[in-house]
Parts: structure tokens; C-alpha cells; sequence
């Protein structure tokens, strides 16, 4: 299970973003898929994260706030971060990542074992 995001990109404050999260491999659907980001200067945070099914998702309440989504199509092996209402505070690299956390432990970066290389989402005016 390799991750490739895309789709990062700039956009203006109060627009939307759709990053994607596709992997390769028949065993894509067993893999909790993570969403992290870093901004210049900062340490990586966890964004959210979806479970295998797609029937459970996580989202880190103070940073994103209800503005992003997660959702999964494993018929096509991708994740989705819907990402609605973006501020400058939003620019960051985003990663996904691939593995199989501990609901306790789904912030960890350490939990997942497949990172993409992560694409940059600017927003500006």
C-alpha cells in the first residue's frame, strides 16, 4: 500500500479544495487512511482520519472545526479530504497515510505505516 495525494494547489480564502488518496494494492480496504498536514515552521498535525470500511470517520475538532470531510472509495482504492471554507491558517503540506491504529492512538503519527509524499495547499488572496 503505497499513498499518492494530489489535487493540492492555491486557492483563495472561503474556497474549497478536494485532496485525493490513492493507493495501489488488494489489501487498500484494510488500512485505516490518516490525514496530517505541516505548516512551514511547525510540527505535522493530525487532520482526521477514515476507518477501512469507510463506515467511521475522525476529524480533529479545533483545527478543521467542521469545514473538512473524509470519505473513502475503496472500489477505487482513494480517500477523500473535502476541505470547505479554507482560511490562510489552512496552508500546509497535506499528507495521507496507511495503517492500523488503535482508536485511541488514530493522531499518532507513528500508528501508520505507509506515507505519501504529501501535496501543498497554499490559500491566499
Amino acid at each position: 500500500v503505497q499513498p499518492v495525494e494530489a489535487w493540492g494547489g492555491l486557492v483563495q480564502p472561503g474556497g474549497s479544495l478536494c485532496l485525493s488518496c490513492a493507493a495501489s494494492g488488494r489489501t487498500f480496504s484494510k488500512y485505516t487512511i490518516g490525514w496530517f498536514r505541516q505548516a512551514p515552521g511547525k510540527e505535522r498535525e493530525f487532520v482526521g482520519a477514515v476507518s477501512g470500511s469507510g463506515g467511521n470517520t475522525y476529524h480533529d475538532a479545533d483545527s478543521v472545526k467542521g469545514r473538512f470531510t473524509i470519505s473513502r472509495d475503496n472500489d477505487r482504492n482513494t480517500v477523500y479530504l473535502q476541505m470547505n471554507r479554507l482560511s490562510p491558517e489552512d496552508t500546509a503540506r497535506y499528507y495521507c497515510a496507511a495503517g492500523r491504529p488503535l482508536l485511541s492512538a488514530l493522531r499518532l503519527e507513528t500508528m501508520y505505516t505507509y506515507w505519501g509524499q504529501g501535496t501543498q495547499v497554499t490559500v491566499s488572496s
